[in-house]
């Protein structure tokens, strides 16, 4: 499998996890995978008055860090562009914004490691 196709299918296989996780956890799920340009955001969910803007990490190997480890500066940059356009789009007012990372072990435990308030908008 070419390694492009293997890691969509990984990421996906990661949003499915977290999807299913966020539910169990009393989150509705607004959105999956909102585009705005070339940026996007893999969920987006609603937690009483909060908008939480969800990047899902899911990796097999430890080999190059914690797959939350990759929502770099640069990543992070990107997902509030797209969390503002998802806002004025949606014209949403009076409630509270914030940015989550939940990180998978696809191997091994599978465990999953949910970070809320993973970064803040400056």
């Amino acid at each position: 499998m070419p390694q492009k196709m293997y890691r969509r299918n990984l990421g996906r296989k990661g949003e499915e996890i977290s999807i299913d996780y966020l539910r169990k956890k009393g989150y509705e799920i607004l959105k999956r995978n909102y585009r705005f340009g070339h940026k996007e955001i893999d969920i987006v969910a609603k937690a009483g008055n909060t908008i939480v803007f969800v990047e899902v990490k899911a990796g097999r190997s430890k080999k190059f860090g914690e797959p939350f480890e990759k929502v770099d500066l640069k990543k992070q940059k990107k997902l509030i562009q797209a969390a503002q356009a998802f806002i004025q789009e949606n014209q949403i007012q009076d409630c509270d914004f914030r940015f989550d990372v939940i990180s998978l072990d696809l191997k091994g435990e599978g465990k999953i490691k949910h970070i809320k308030n993973a970064f803040m908008v400056e």
